[in-house]
This record gives C-alpha cells, structure tokens and sequence, in this order.
C-alpha cells in the first residue's frame, strides 16, 4: 500500500509540473479538421492545458518503477487522472496561439494538484474558453464563369447586346450559352483601324469594349490583314478580302497574283516579307502598343501580321509564301518590346523555333485545329509548362465538326464529347471558344448544357474552399478570432493574374461589418492546379470589448479580388469561388 501511495504522489507530481509549469506547450500543426461545429469547450478540455503533451518528459521513468502497483489500481482512477491531466488536444492548423500557454479554467485550479503550485509560486489562475465553429461548404451548383478564363463567343461589334441579335445574351432565342462567357473574342481590320499613314480609327472597336465592360468582359483582340474567306470570284474587289491598308501598297508595298486552292479563282495577297509591309505593320504595333497596353477591357491580343488570318501560314492562297526565319523572329521580338503588360499571343501555325522563341518571351500560343486534328493539345501543352495561359478554337464550328469522317489523314476527327473534354485536360485550357458559328454557340449549348456546365468548372482556374473553421479564444486580456481556410484550385490550369483574398465578419446581408487579418496577395501563376493552399486571419479585441464575431447573426465572408484598391474602395469582388452560399455581391457566405 505505501509504494502504491507513493506511485500516486509521483503521477500527481508529474501531472502538476506539466499543467502549471510548461511555458513552452504548443499546439501541434496538422491538417485534421475540428469536429464540433460550435460549440464550448468540453469540461475535460477546459479543465486542462489548452496545449497538448502527449509525452510528458521523465514521467515515464516514475510510471514504469511503480508498474506493479498501477496494475492494481481501478479504472476509475485512471479516467481521473486522464480527464485532469494536460492533454487538451487543440488540432487547429491555423492557430494563431502556437507556443504561447493558456491558463487553465477555475474548477481545474479548485484540484488539489493545482492549488499547490500555485500557492508556492504566489501566482492565480485566469479563466480562458474556446469556442469553435466549423463550416459546411458544398460545391455551386450550376455553371460557373469568372474573368480572365473560360469561354468564349464570336462577338462581332456592340450589336451583339442590342435585344434585336437573336443569338445574344437579351436576344429572342434566350441563349444561355451567355452563362457561360466570360469574355468576347473577334477579329478586327487593319485598314479599318488604320485607313490612313499615321491615322487610326479606334471608334467601333471602342464601342465594342466599352459594351463588353458593362457586362464584366473583357475582349480578345485579332488585327488581320487578309482573309480568302471572302473571295467568292475571280478577281473580286481587292477590299472584301485584302484588309492590308490601301496607303501601304501606294508607298511601294509588293503584292503578288495567288490561286485559292480548291477553286478557278484568283486574287492578290500581300508580299509578307515585304519592307515597306514590314514597315507599316510595325508602325500599327507601336499605336495598338499605345493605346491598349495595360488595358484592362483587353484580355490578349494575338500577332496576326502574316499569312491568311494572320494565322501565320499560307496553306490556302497557292503562290503567297510565308517570311524567313529571321523575320518572324524580329517581328515577334519588336511586339515584346512593346507590350509590357497586356499578354500576347502567337497564332496558330507559329511552330518549331519560332513557338520556342515566343515562349522565351513570354508570348504564349493559340491553336484553332482543336478536335479535327489530331495531336494538337499535346502541342499547346507546351505553353503551360512554360507557365503561361492556353488558348484554342475547334477546327471548325460545331456542326460542321459533327459531320467529320474520321479519316486520318486526309480528313478531320468528328467532335465528340470525350473529344472535348480530353483537349481541355490535355492542353491545360485557360481560354477556349465555345463554338466560332455566328450562332454563338446556341445549338452547342443547347445539345451539350450539362458537360458545357460542367466544363466551365474545369477550364483555366477554379478555387473551391475546401474547409474552414473559426476558432474563438477568450482569456484575462484578449478574445482572439482565428479563421482558419483550405483553399483549392480545381480547374486544369494556375490563375494568371494577381488575386486578393479577403476574409470579413459580415451580417445576414452580407454588409461588411469588419476586416479578419490582413489581405492576402497570391501572385500569378503561383496557385498552380490540383494544388491546395492554406490560410490563416486572425482578428483580436481586448476582453470586456464589443466583439463583431460575437454579434448575433454574424458570419464569415471569403472574397477574391483582382486588385486591392477594388476592396479598398468598397467594390464588389469579380472572382466567384465554386461553393455553395455566393451572395448577389459575389462573396462567399459561410455556413455554419
């Protein structure tokens, strides 16, 4: 019985020491999520540590020479000693309190054990509660868009928003491809643009991004100067379908007679390597360098000085010839030397040593052979190893694609839905036209909604918080909100942009009430795909003061941003998480 008593003295000692005399104790990091949703604290969790120490130094040695003496003793002892000892477990990973202590609650410090030391230091214990509240968080349900990703329709000029285009967002037809797009895409005309020496005519151009702004889309930008598209005769008016500027050609510019393969007609084309051609498209590059650099209506702008569409080749016009190596090089090097800011593009048929210098410089690639040929995608992959956004178009519209033979080579792949979805993985799509039709994807949306839908949540980005929990600790001088959240990008490609992720109290209206922590930056191509990032915001108030986290109704608001001036300026956020409880004001509601 005396050495059973003495085992008791040591395990109470051992204890004691561990409760009241582990300045160090912290919680340890890990990626469990809390299991009460909201809730105080357990009475054994608040009668203990709130540290956990699962391997108390040098009680080991105690226990082991009175073994046979605790053998002995009842269970009810042993729960006793385990519900009073120092092993509070506080698994929350984003715990702003690591390595500091937290007092114990005043019915632990009434036991025996503590009231021992804490007469012999002259110290008291303070009174501390946790309360912690996890979030339910279920995906949104339904398509998704957000800005500088996703798909696109051809638009043509503003008109596409007047109720009279049928096809568009207001049209008879209601086309809910609209839910879809999240930025316009076309082509423009060089000698529209540019009619004269020195002249440039950005009117309609600016009609069309000023109306694509109003409804939270930017616009891909094509210049072209030709197109055999619109030679329906031999020899037709040189204007329908040579869109070099008239002025070019009188200050000296080369053109030569062409063929259009697959037909009797004949035309003429542009000498491409020409240096008066040179000359003037460079002299449109520094104006569209001038004017739209930076501009934030301009999602990219594609180098289009060469060949048919400016898609740098010649594969039609039977007679035209594609430049040197050298001056494909020079004319991409001066486009880079120009555009700072706004991302350039490479057109489909720069490939080899050309598609590698462009990478060098930070132009990324498009390609319009999607689906119809094979190998593509895994081409374009090459583009997002080099960390830069994709982009593509199908070989041809969506109907057209349906009646495809299969029959390689000689022939084009029919469009199938794994086709779809296998280009998309494969080439890590950030941007894609949804059908390139004048339809504006109506008939592919409509035969095609669910995958359509589905896809938009695959594309380019897509951040899904995948928990959050809210851990609230009072003692004698502060309350301490921590918010802690797993963030996860579930799409197939990075963000490409800097985003801003705010977290906020807010009220049942989703008003901001007050700021958790500080913003968080997360640059560009930094939150790679399949990848998971966590974050921690803590908000403090001194005890005995009115806490916002407190007041009835309050919840959390997660918010991403494409600058911090819009948050700081009270803007609403552009960027949608894909989980459910979205407020019309585009933040995310948690719910507890």
């Amino acid at each position: 019985m005396n050495r059973l008593i003495l085992c008791y003295l040591f395990i109470f000692a051992a204890v004691g020491f561990v409760a009241c005399g582990d300045e160090n104790g912290a919680a340890p990091v890990s990626g469990e999520s809390g299991v009460v949703k909201e809730s105080s604290s357990s009475w054994i969790a608040a009668n203990s540590s709130s540290s956990r120490n699962d391997n108390v130094a040098g009680s080991s040695e105690m226990l082991s020479s009175c073994s046979s003496s605790w053998n002995e003793t009842t269970s009810s002892n042993s729960l006793w000693i385990a519900a009073n000892s120092s092993s509070s477990r506080n698994d929350n990973a984003f715990s702003s309190s690591r390595g500091a202590k937290t007092s114990s609650s005043s019915s632990w410090s009434s036991s025996s054990s503590e009231r021992s030391v804490g007469e012999q230091t002259g110290s008291s214990a303070s009174a501390s509660s946790t309360t912690k509240i996890t979030y339910s968080l279920k995906p949104f349900d339904g398509p998704l868009s957000n800005p500088h990703k996703g798909f696109t329709v051809p638009t043509g000029g503003a008109w596409v928003f007047v109720p009279e285009f049928e096809y568009g967002p207001y049209g008879s037809l209601n086309n809910k491809a609209w839910d879809l797009i999240s930025y316009g895409s076309g082509y423009q005309q060089w000698n529209k643009l540019n009619p004269a020496k020195g002249v440039y005519d950005w009117t309609e151009l600016e009609k069309l991004l000023n109306a694509l702004a109003e409804h939270n889309m930017g616009y891909a930008l094509r210049v072209l100067p030709y197109t055999p598209s619109f030679i329906k005769s031999d020899f037709p008016p040189q204007e329908e379908y040579d869109w070099t500027p008239p002025f070019v050609y009188e200050m000296g510019a080369k053109k030569i007679q062409i063929d259009l393969r697959g037909t009797e007609y004949h035309a003429y084309a542009p000498v491409w390597d020409d240096s008066v051609y040179i000359w003037a498209a460079k002299e449109f590059a520094k104006a569209l360098a001038e004017k739209y650099d930076g501009d934030p209506r301009i999602e990219y702008i594609d180098i289009r000085t060469f060949g048919e569409w400016g898609e740098w080749h010649t594969s039609h016009i039977l007679g035209s010839e594609m430049p040197a190596y050298s001056v494909l090089i020079d004319m991409l090097d001066y486009y880079a030397s120009l555009f700072k800011k706004t991302q350039l593009v490479l057109p489909s048929n720069g490939f080899g040593d050309v598609y590698t210098h462009a990478l060098e410089l930070g132009i990324t690639k498009r390609d319009d052979g999607f689906i119809g040929t094979p190998g593509r995608p895994d081409s374009l992959r090459r583009a997002y190893e080099a960390n830069l956004p994709t982009i593509a178009e199908n070989m041809a519209g969506y109907k057209t694609m349906l009646e495809y033979t299969d029959v390689i080579p000689g022939g084009y792949l029919k469009w199938t839905p794994q086709r779809w979805v296998d280009a998309i993985t494969t080439a890590h799509l950030t941007y894609y036209v949804l059908d390139q039709d004048s339809d504006c994807g109506y008939n592919f949306y409509k035969e095609n909604k669910t995958l359509a839908d589905s896809m938009s949540k695959v594309i380019g980005y897509n951040f899904t918080v995948a928990n959050a929990e809210l851990t609230t600790i009072t003692d004698s001088k502060n309350t301490t909100s921590t918010l802690g959240i797993t963030v996860k990008n579930t799409g197939v490609a990075p963000c490409f942009f800097d985003v801003y992720l705010v977290a906020e109290f807010v009220d049942s209206t989703g008003k901001a009430l007050a700021q958790i922590g500080e913003t968080v930056r997360i640059p560009k191509g930094t939150f790679k795909d399949g990848s998971l990032q966590k974050f921690s915001f803590k908000y403090k108030v001194a005890t005995g003061e009115a806490s916002v986290a407190k007041l009835p109704g309050v919840t959390v608001a997660l918010s991403l941003y494409e600058s911090e001036d819009d948050f700081k300026n009270g803007k609403n956020p552009t960027v949608r998480f894909d989980n459910d409880g979205i407020h019309e004001n585009k933040k995310l509601l948690l719910k507890r």
